[in-house]
């Protein structure tokens, strides 16, 4: 409908327009449907599509639009946004968190990116060509997905998406640091756990028991980090189970390998509340390891070992999140 009279003089009409004109001339509702709401959301307080067909419209528009002017390189910068990118990244995450779209995020942007060099568009494939040049190729054959997604630049694209995520869960009221700890996880496409991973954690730092277990993860980080360093050496080994002497560090030890565990099953359920309360069974142990048990014995093996078992706690809250972005 923008190249009718109506929506020239009426540009605010755009869609809904098109949808009148659209169920004139008998088209399926779902699609005329689809014409008016793929714009959606426009603004904060505009609705975002509910019909399938025009959720994966609205999808598609956006992350063309986002990928096509990332390939020229025209981004925002600054307060400068000419072409309204920022307001479709955040609309392409409210349509996913708003209808609770299951989808690693990372698949349609790829396709976008390879649709565009497969079609040849004579502005955008020198641009990707020329990342293309300067990438390391895998020798992989199959790996073409790869090279142009990768040369592409993407992870700009995809700290964009995160950038506009962080900005949308503090309007929300959720704490930057809690974002920054799950963010720094690996493999955070699914925006809905993003955000049931966030809201879980929040949860458990406002018990008793969040708050003390991140006080022991960062005493443990804080010695770990001035032992790597006066020893050049990283604590990430094996922890040797005969050279646990203290009854608190064998404690400690059989309590992380249990709480690993359950940790384990419940984030592999999705149970992010779970997997905190499963966290929660090493305050105990780790406040009794700290209260009974010198770190640094004179006995070099036996302290090599007992950091290895701090660097253990690190590890179990880092299934979970990244307790290092988290302040207090």
């Amino acid at each position: 409908d923008l190249v009718t009279e109506m929506v020239g003089e009426f540009p605010e009409l755009q869609g809904l327009m098109g949808r009148y004109y659209a169920e004139a001339q008998g088209e399926d509702p779902s699609v005329a449907a689809a014409i008016e709401d793929h714009y959606k959301p426009v603004g904060p307080s505009d609705g975002v599509p509910a019909d399938p067909v025009a959720i994966v419209v609205a999808l598609a528009d956006k992350l063309d639009m986002l990928v096509g002017f990332w390939a020229i390189d025209e981004k925002p910068t600054g307060s400068k946004d000419p072409f309204a990118l920022r307001r479709a990244a955040l609309g392409v995450i409210r349509i996913v968190l708003e209808r609770e779209l299951r989808l690693d995020l990372w698949r349609p942007l790829s396709s976008a990116i390879i649709a565009y060099y497969e079609q040849g568009n004579p502005n955008i494939v020198p641009a990707i060509d020329a990342w293309i040049e300067e990438a390391t190729h895998p020798d992989d054959e199959s790996s073409h997905v790869a090279h142009v997604t990768g040369a592409f630049g993407v992870s700009g694209l995809q700290d964009f998406f995160r950038d506009r995520l962080q900005v949308q869960l503090r309007q929300d009221g959720a704490r930057h640091d809690l974002v920054e700890a799950v963010f720094a996880l690996p493999h955070q496409r699914d925006l809905v756990l993003i955000i049931r991973r966030v809201g879980a954690l929040g949860r458990f730092l406002d018990t008793e028991d969040g708050r003390n277990l991140l006080a022991g993860f960062k005493r443990a980080a804080n010695i770990l980090r001035e032992e790597e360093k006066k020893s050049g050496e990283r604590y990430d080994g094996e922890v040797d189970a005969a050279r646990l002497v203290e009854p608190e560090e064998k404690a400690l030890y059989e309590a992380i390998g249990a709480a690993r565990g359950e940790v384990d099953a419940a984030i592999g359920l999705e149970d992010f509340d779970d997997a905190m309360r499963a966290l929660a069974q090493l305050r105990a142990p780790v406040d009794l390891f700290f209260d009974k048990v010198l770190v640094n014995d004179p006995d070099a093996a036996i302290r090599a070992n007992r950091l290895r078992l701090l660097n253990l706690i690190r590890e179990a809250t880092r299934a979970v999140a990244d307790f290092s972005k988290i302040e207090g």
